[in-house]
């Protein structure tokens, strides 16, 4: 089992801290995350806690806490003493997914660190290769969606594949312009979302022209419901699940058995948990590929090492940051990402 791998690794913890980060995105809104600096040995871990709301982030910084993480673990020792630790301050937050988001940020920076203490990184210690990564482009249409920014992306660059987000504005002529670029990899309905910014209801004309408009594309979080679940009877091969996937118990509730999965580690809160569930993928010959939560930094490596280790040839939703600012360069990654030439911990650069 893979956890085996990195359970027993050593972790001597001095210090640690906290800074904020802040930037505006091509998705209209602005994105703030925490990077966790774990020191110990010489050595800093570093991981992203990406908590979508920016108060929490505020309410962290200013909080000026000393959470009791410091010491020497094992790995699997260390996760356990975060599962105890209320990082919220006794506060619930917006959604309950947020406790997995800040766990995960201090667990994926304690694994960058046990593993530069033990001089090493995560495809050795897991036996395995980075390979280059394939990636796909995130975004939503303009408003009103016209298809003219995926067609500015190509014309920039031929070669891009995208990841979508429909929307019940999506004409019948935008859905004919997109499918002829034969660039969509990727539609995510955002059917399994409630009570935030992208929720997007379940609309069965919408999803009827989605699944017949994009025949080859992964379709992404339906909602299924009496109208919505026969339009994907003989479809099920093509259809993703992302919102709902935080472990392997997840897996297993869905409405069926998946053929594919978006697996976004932070989702998963735990080293265990994400290792467990890829695990039982492979064992079930379930296809995974990786995505994204609009990390500023060292998170954005993370999803690049898990993506390179195990599904590196999928539709990853793991393009370099650079694609999700609000005026990107022209001077963009290709894909697929070359791997590093000297990794170190769990980082990819």
């Amino acid at each position: 089992m893979l956890y085996d791998h990195v359970a027993d690794l050593e972790l001597r913890i001095e210090d640690y801290s906290l800074e904020q980060l802040e930037r505006d995105t091509s998705s209209g809104f602005t994105r703030a995350t925490t990077i966790v600096s774990l020191h110990g040995n010489g050595s800093t871990g570093r991981g992203e806690d990406v908590t979508y709301d920016n108060e929490a982030h505020d309410t962290l910084h200013d909080a000026g806490a000393e959470f009791p993480i410091t010491g020497e673990y094992t790995l699997s020792e260390f996760s356990n003493q975060l599962s105890e630790i209320d990082f919220f301050f006794g506060d619930e937050p917006g959604q309950s997914i947020f406790h997995n988001y800040r766990q995960w940020a201090f667990e994926s920076a304690a694994l960058d660190l046990a593993l530069k203490q033990a001089d090493t990184n995560l495809a050795e210690q897991l036996g395995r290769t980075y390979e280059p990564v394939r990636f796909v482009v995130s975004t939503r249409l303009e408003e009103p969606p016209t298809g003219d920014r995926i067609i500015d992306w190509l014309n920039r660059n031929p070669e891009l594949e995208f990841k979508l987000d429909p929307t019940s504005e999506w004409s019948e002529e935008v859905i004919e312009r997109l499918a002829a670029t034969d660039a969509v990899q990727t539609l995510d309905l955002k059917g399994q979302y409630h009570g935030t910014t992208v929720d997007q209801p379940a609309d069965p004309e919408l999803y009827k022209q989605v699944i017949e408009g994009f025949p080859e594309a992964l379709i992404e979080d339906p909602e299924l419901n009496e109208q919505t679940q026969p339009l994907f009877e003989g479809e099920e091969a093509r259809v993703t699940w992302d919102y709902p996937i935080r472990g392997v118990e997840t897996v297993k509730d869905l409405p069926w058995e998946p053929e594919w999965l978006n697996i976004k580690p932070s989702r998963f809160g735990s080293v265990q948990s994400l290792f467990d569930t890829v695990d039982y993928c492979c064992e079930h010959e379930i296809q995974m590929f990786g995505g994204g939560q609009f990390e500023l930094d060292v998170g954005r490596q993370h999803i690049h090492a898990i993506a390179s280790l195990f599904y590196p040839s999928a539709p990853n939703d793991v393009a370099p940051k650079a694609y999700n600012d609000p005026e990107p360069s022209t001077d963009l990654p290709s894909s697929p990402l070359t791997p590093p030439t000297a990794p170190q911990g769990f980082s990819w650069e």
